[in-house]
């Protein structure tokens, strides 16, 4: 079972990204998503997840209102959609699979991280 997490990259404060989340081998419409992230010198903590059956998401209340967590079951890919970014956002981002939490030990599968850097 492998995640692949994808999309970031280098944005100016108040732009935009999107990350990917896409899995081989397995279906991800099978499982909740959750996202994590990890600044420099700082504990991971939890940004997103969304359910398997999409009918709950939760957000942190840093991001909540500006990221959107989705599901494209198509490209068995979830999405996290990145608004109004801050230089506090900057972080490695993991999205992990199996449920929908806030905790990081409910999670079995975890993807390779990938950064977003976002410049003041």
């Amino acid at each position: 079972v492998q995640l692949q997490a994808s999309g970031g990259g280098l944005v100016q404060a108040g732009g935009s990204l999107r990350l990917s989340c896409a899995a081989s081998e397995f279906a991800l419409d099978f499982y909740g998503i959750g996202w994590f992230r990890q600044a420099p010198g700082k504990e991971r903590e939890w940004v997103s997840c969304i359910s398997r059956s999409e009918d709950s998401a939760g957000y942190a209340a840093s991001v909540k209102g500006r990221f959107t967590i989705s599901r494209d079951s198509a490209k068995n890919t979830v999405y996290l959609q990145m608004n109004s970014l801050r230089p506090e956002d900057s972080a490695v981002y993991y999205c992990a699979a199996n449920t929908c939490s806030s905790h990081a030990e409910m999670y079995n599968y975890w993807g390779q991280g990938t950064l977003v850097t976002v410049s003041s």
